[in-house]
């Protein structure tokens, strides 16, 4: 049995976001090859719901690795492309503190379609709950087109600064 869309996506904007990848800079702390989202177009405060997607380009740092020849966006990546949109979703919402947020943990994660690049993935994340300066849950999903190809939920810790590199 295949699980329920988080939200409708199909009816929503994607080519007028509300965050580009400059408004996900003033939130979100990755930079460079680890910044795995390219746009936000929806929040619901109400729902707890954010929408966004990651541009999957065959310049990505492990396109030509992953695997050679035949190149797959790892599971690994593609939880952290859900992992910086919840993230945005609690920083920006000042849900956890810390200087940066960081996995508490994953569960019932299934992959269920490849993504390839030259794809558009959408991403979406739901939060569950959350303890405020301690820990939020979220379920999240990421879909190729209607096809779902990733599904979990994770929980998001906040991470203190403790020296500087």
């Amino acid at each position: 049995m295949r699980p329920e869309s988080l939200y409708d996506h199909s009816k929503l904007d994607f080519e007028k976001p509300l965050f580009d990848i400059e408004g996900i800079r003033r939130v979100n702390p990755q930079r460079n090859h680890m910044e795995q989202l390219t746009a936000i177009v929806h929040i619901d405060e109400v729902a707890r719901v954010i929408v966004g997607y990651k541009d999957v380009t065959e310049k990505e740092f492990w396109a030509s690795g992953h695997m050679p020849g035949y190149p797959l966006m790892p599971g690994v990546v593609q939880c952290e492309c859900a992992a910086q949109l919840a993230g945005f979703y609690a920083r920006r919402n000042k849900l956890l503190g810390g200087d940066f947020l960081g996995f508490g943990g994953m569960n019932d994660v299934r992959f269920r379609s490849p993504v390839y690049p030259d794809s558009r993935l959408i991403l979406m994340a739901c939060m569950k709950r959350v303890r405020p300066n301690r820990m939020a849950i979220f379920d999240f999903q990421g879909f190729v087109g209607d096809e779902l190809a990733f599904s979990g939920e994770m929980i998001g810790v906040p991470i203190t600064r403790e020296h500087q590199t």
